[in-house]
């Protein structure tokens, strides 16, 4: 049996070229249920629990929290710029550094909020998306790839469930359940 890679518990994600609506509607389902999962997850932990990093050299458990609130408050933005423009080429950053700068050294409870707003918010946007309309594209600088509307929808579904692993996880390891 192979070893579960610490860094991807839930495995890497891979974009399909497109998804059907029934797909879609599950990744909005996701989407929307993130929050309130997280809040469980982390609802017990002390600090010295949520400044544990989940892996060595990884980042900390508020670390995570933190990031995960200003990933999809970026994703978040992408898809109201995919919606207003035409293939917009998107703004990214470094989201090593972010997760350093010095407010996501705070109470977790400040992004567990902003998470919950901005799901809300995003499931209300996505679930009023046509379906064609989900084919829209922005391009990311880097890579120069062109990402669909569905696609991103689907990689956010699993990028909170990949970051809540990374604290469901730890919580198993050390025996803090």
């Amino acid at each position: 049996m192979e070893a579960v890679d610490v860094r991807y518990p839930i495995g890497k994600f891979q974009a399909k070229e497109s998804y059907l609506p029934q797909e879609v509607t599950a990744f909005i389902q996701r989407i929307e249920s993130l929050p309130l999962k997280l809040v469980n997850a982390v609802s017990s932990l002390n600090d010295a629990q949520l400044d544990t990093p989940y892996r060595d050299g990884g980042w900390t458990v508020r670390q995570v929290i933190h990031h995960m609130a200003d990933s999809h408050s970026n994703a978040y933005i992408r898809i109201k710029w995919t919606l207003t423009e035409e293939s917009p080429i998107i703004k990214a950053y470094d989201e090593k550094q972010w997760a350093e700068t010095p407010e996501t050294s705070l109470p977790i409870f400040l992004s567990l909020n902003v998470l919950q707003a901005l799901h809300a918010k995003m499931v209300a946007l996505a679930k009023s998306i046509p379906h064609e309309s989900l084919s829209k594209k922005f391009i990311h600088p880097e890579s120069k790839k062109e990402v669909r509307l569905d696609q991103l929808l689907g990689t956010y579904a699993w990028h909170g469930e990949h970051h809540l692993a990374h604290i469901t996880s730890l919580k198993e390891q050390k025996g803090w359940l």
